[in-house]
């Protein structure tokens, strides 16, 4: 298994457009949480113009089917991403 990073570059006023899309996104985090796929997810606060989900799977295949059905980039949430190939060193 292969760690990756997400990161999502969000659009002004994320916070308060987020609303109607949370769940949705939520409900799909942790699906992949519960299958041990995403291990930590949360965007960056001051400003909230950024959000890292850190994956561990065999392959980015995974993440690239979360974004294609995650509702905040499919609502214009998010204005790009990243996925970076993660090498961990410390942790497990």
């Amino acid at each position: 298994m292969n760690y990756f990073a997400l990161i999502y570059h969000l659009v002004d006023g994320y916070l308060v457009r987020r609303a109607s899309f949370r769940e949705q996104h939520l409900t799909l985090a942790k699906e992949l949480s519960r299958r041990g796929e995403l291990l930590l997810a949360g965007a960056f606060s001051d400003p909230a113009d950024m959000a890292l989900l850190v994956f561990r799977v065999k392959d980015k295949s995974i993440i690239e089917e979360f974004i294609g059905q995650d509702p905040y980039v499919q609502n214009g949430l998010v204005k790009r991403w990243e996925i970076r190939p993660w090498t961990v060193v410390i942790g497990s």
